[in-house]
């Protein structure tokens, strides 16, 4: 464990002090939007196949002996599917270190289910990496690279790291934010694509996300043995997950991030047209506009924009969206799609929790761990107790836990024991 926390000492410190350096330079310095992320006319149709990569330079990484920095990065353009099976191109990342690993066994790839970016094409991971920060000047937009500190961490750790953008994020179409089956589809055929680009058809796989992150790691988690059964997966850290979508969304109307429930109407719209009439007769003129904008904006850009927004201000009856959703029979059907905890996952799961995280409740996140301990999994929950600070601020209760638990040392020293086949009890929540 020592280990694992003088190396995270070490990442988060030069990724924070870098990331300073970058701000004053590639705002003024942005990479032009290219036609990388323009899919080919016929893309491929197998799920996680490799359709396009392109180098590109890596911001951060722990320098080696001599001062290189020992890995290559480029970004990756594959093949997923939607909720209702049809193939779709997704971006990411890949990260190929040449670190030697760290711990037992082969080295494995730990593939990143990224906390919520935004919902414009600029706030792709994979357009960040470079310079750790994109901005775009018409209109003016600034997004930054949040999986900096968990890439360098398992880099430097000596495994190779895969960052998925999700459906819609840089790739045409509007990214499908909290949608459960089309996260675990990106995340799991983004692992596929790793798998491709590592040339080793069983190479360990670890899946780690929080928050927006921590859902989609554990959609995919219990979607795997379904969806991707070949897969060598070894375990998941899910962090702060979003497993009930309906407790969540109530949680954050009216915190500092309350912009993010229009992400999610935005993208159940997407995938379901027949809903946009009967949302815009709930909303007002401005609440219309409002949704329009979100849906270009980064997460940056709706604190900035949005701060503290309460869904009751766009609608015509001053009740919160929410509650006019249930006036909505199939908007119900919807979020009752996106519950996380009826499938069994079929490698162990960490998940962790705040118990006074203000954004993402602690109560539903327990609950998961309940849910597929019933089911037969092998889940370990652990509980962060940290002090509640400036309740509705999202940055100490939120992102709190997850530098404790997922920089910390406990969530990398539980991926650590399953890629060296430690046995796990069946369940153990404390």
């Amino acid at each position: 464990m020592h280990l694992y926390r003088s190396m995270i000492g070490v990442v988060v410190t030069a990724v924070l002090a870098s990331s300073v350096t970058a701000l004053g330079a590639s705002a003024a310095h942005a990479d032009p939007v290219d036609d990388f992320y323009v899919p080919p006319a016929q893309p491929t149709d197998s799920p996680g196949s490799v359709d396009r990569t392109q180098p590109m330079s890596l911001f951060a990484a722990l320098p080696g002996n001599d001062g290189s920095y020992p890995a290559q990065a480029q970004r990756v353009l594959y093949t997923s599917r939607t909720q209702d099976d049809t193939p779709v191109a997704v971006s990411g990342t890949f990260v190929e270190t040449e670190v030697p690993w760290r711990g037992a066994g082969p080295r494995p790839t730990i593939v990143v289910a990224p906390g919520t970016v935004g919902q414009g094409d600029q706030c792709a991971p994979s357009r960040a990496f470079p310079t750790s920060i994109n901005a775009v000047t018409q209109p003016l937009s600034i997004s930054f690279n949040q999986e900096l500190l968990s890439s360098t961490l398992w880099g430097s750790m000596g495994a190779n790291v895969f960052v998925t953008d999700y459906i819609g994020l840089g790739t045409p179409g509007l990214h499908t934010y909290v949608n459960r089956v089309e996260e675990a589809h990106a995340v799991l055929d983004g692992a596929r694509a790793a798998v491709e680009l590592g040339g080793d058809a069983n190479a360990p796989i670890g899946i780690w996300g929080y928050s927006q992150g921590g859902g989609a790691a554990a959609a995919a988690a219990e979607l795997a043995g379904e969806y991707a059964p070949e897969l060598n997966l070894k375990g998941t850290w899910a962090g702060a997950p979003t497993a009930d979508l309906l407790e969540v969304l109530k949680t954050v109307d009216g915190t500092l991030i309350g912009g993010v429930i229009g992400y999610a109407l935005n993208g159940f719209v997407e995938r379901d047209p027949s809903l946009r009439p009967l949302i815009d007769e709930r909303l007002t003129d401005q609440g219309k506009a409002v949704l329009n904008e979100l849906s270009t904006e980064c997460i940056g850009d709706t604190i900035l924009e949005h701060p503290f927004l309460r869904t009751e201000t766009l609608t015509k009856d001053g009740k919160s969206m929410l509650e006019n959703l249930r006036g909505i029979p199939q908007a119900g059907a919807i979020f009752d799609e996106q519950r996380i905890g009826r499938s069994t996952p079929n490698a162990p799961v960490m998940i962790t929790s705040g118990i006074n995280d203000d954004t993402v409740p602690y109560g539903q996140a327990r609950q998961l761990a309940y849910d597929w301990c019933a089911l037969g999994a092998r889940v370990e929950f652990r509980t962060n107790s940290l002090p509640p600070i400036l309740q509705g601020a999202v940055l100490p209760n939120h992102f709190g836990p997850q530098l404790i638990d997922g920089y910390g040392g406990e969530a990398a020293q539980f991926l650590m024991d399953r890629f060296a086949d430690l046995p796990l009890a069946a369940c153990s929540v404390d």
